[in-house]
């Protein structure tokens, strides 16, 4: 397999920076529906075959690699075995905790995260939320999933109302998903880890690759940062649940298993150019 070209002018000219000048690019992902296949319980999830292999391979031909989720970045380290991948940086909880060789650094966590994890149950309760969904706390959010439901897509309409008003309450914010209603803190996103995260490192080119509604302020962000004369490429690991996120990137592969072929195909390109 040959490396895709991206569908726009400033998708091409964003790789073809990167395999110019590799040692100053920054690659940054997702992980659930990116590295990870999205399965009914998040607890289980792991990386696509080859992926944390694939990660650990550009990682040590490009400036530096790493990932931005809305989970604890302990447990995506934990689930996703990336202390295997050589200096990487996991951001979690939308960068409000940062792991790196094996230490966290983490922002204090609302009041508000507590209030939501004693009102959420008898909030499900009292709406009679369908069977099979669920709340998972990541400690300084809570989401409620409903990809177990009968109706998944019912269920979010139905639900959604109250759990706004009860993060309104909390002075936390909505963040929708892919079958699931996040309520976290205000004030941290992916566009806003990327975009510190790009100015500790200083790259000249950003790759970041993502699959749902809460990678497209990471999209915007790489768009903010190409007015900075920061070459960026958007990548989609694509789904029919989420078109939006396809329609905003300047490359979109086959969901994790077309994202392990890219970091492949991307590696040996870089190898190509520089002559390795």
């Amino acid at each position: 397999m040959s490396l895709p070209r991206p569908g726009t002018d400033a998708g091409r000219t964003a790789l073809d920076a990167l395999l110019n000048a590799p040692g100053s690019a920054l690659a940054a992902f997702d992980f659930d529906g990116t590295l990870a296949p999205i399965v009914n319980d998040p607890r289980t999830s792991a990386p696509y075959p080859g992926i944390v292999e694939g990660l650990a391979d550009l990682a040590g031909l490009i400036g530096s690699v790493a990932v931005v989720t809305g989970r604890p970045a302990e447990t995506a380290v934990r689930l996703g075995g990336l202390d295997r991948v050589p200096g990487i940086t996991v951001l979690g909880h939308y960068g409000a905790e940062r792991w790196v060789g094996g230490r966290v650094v983490a922002a204090p966590t609302p009041p508000g995260v507590e209030l939501v994890r004693e009102e959420l149950p008898g909030l499900l309760d009292g709406l009679n939320a369908p069977e099979g969904t669920w709340i998972e706390d990541k400690g300084r959010s809570l989401a409620v999933h409903t990809r177990r439901t009968a109706d998944p897509d019912g269920a979010l309409a139905l639900l959604t109302p109250a759990l706004s008003e009860l993060a309104r309450r909390a002075e936390l914010q909505v963040e929708p998903g892919r079958m699931v209603v996040e309520l976290r803190p205000q004030g941290v996103d992916k566009g806003a880890a990327l975009t510190a995260l790009v100015a500790e490192a200083g790259p000249r080119t950003v790759l970041y690759a993502g699959d749902d509604l809460g990678d497209l302020p990471a999209f915007a962000a790489v768009a903010a940062l190409r007015d900075q004369d920061i070459a960026g490429l958007t990548v989609c690991s694509s789904s029919d649940e989420v078109p939006a996120v396809a329609e905003a990137a300047d490359l979109v592969v086959s969901g994790p298993a077309g994202l392990a072929d890219l970091l492949r195909c991307l590696a040996g390109a870089v190898r190509d150019a520089s002559g390795v």
